[in-house]
């Protein structure tokens, strides 16, 4: 693009994107603004970017790509002191390992949610 991108704008449209059932190009689109958001340290909305664009993997039923962005939202959440945001993807995350039926990885999400949730639960 020759002007500048605005993420903002871009935030918007994608979900707007997303709500008129256009996944796919919704995805790229949360990608690509959640890489601005990264860019200009707004750590919070590159996270729900990358939410974003595994809710519409998921929504696809391409549960592998769903994994992906789950977890990259989740790990920049956790790294960012987002926990309960992260524990939302990891959550996400889990429900696409069940679609896939990997039982294992599963198993061990519900293990670290569990640990997460008494973590915060904990510090009140």
């Amino acid at each position: 693009m020759s002007e500048k991108e605005d993420p903002i704008k871009m935030h918007k449209d994608a979900n707007n994107i997303m709500e008129s059932g256009k996944y796919e190009e919704a995805r790229e689109l949360f990608l690509r603004t959640a890489e601005l958001y990264r860019k200009k340290q707004n750590y919070f909305d590159a996270t729900t970017m990358l939410y974003k664009a595994g809710e519409c993997s998921f929504a696809l039923k391409e549960y592998e790509k769903g994994i992906e962005y789950f977890t990259q939202s989740a790990e920049l959440s956790f790294d960012k002191g987002y926990d309960r945001f992260g524990v939302s993807a990891l959550d996400y995350a889990r429900d696409c390992h069940k679609a896939l039926g990997n039982t294992k990885e599963v198993e061990e999400l519900t293990k670290k949610i569990k640990e997460v949730k008494e973590k915060l639960e904990s510090s009140f």
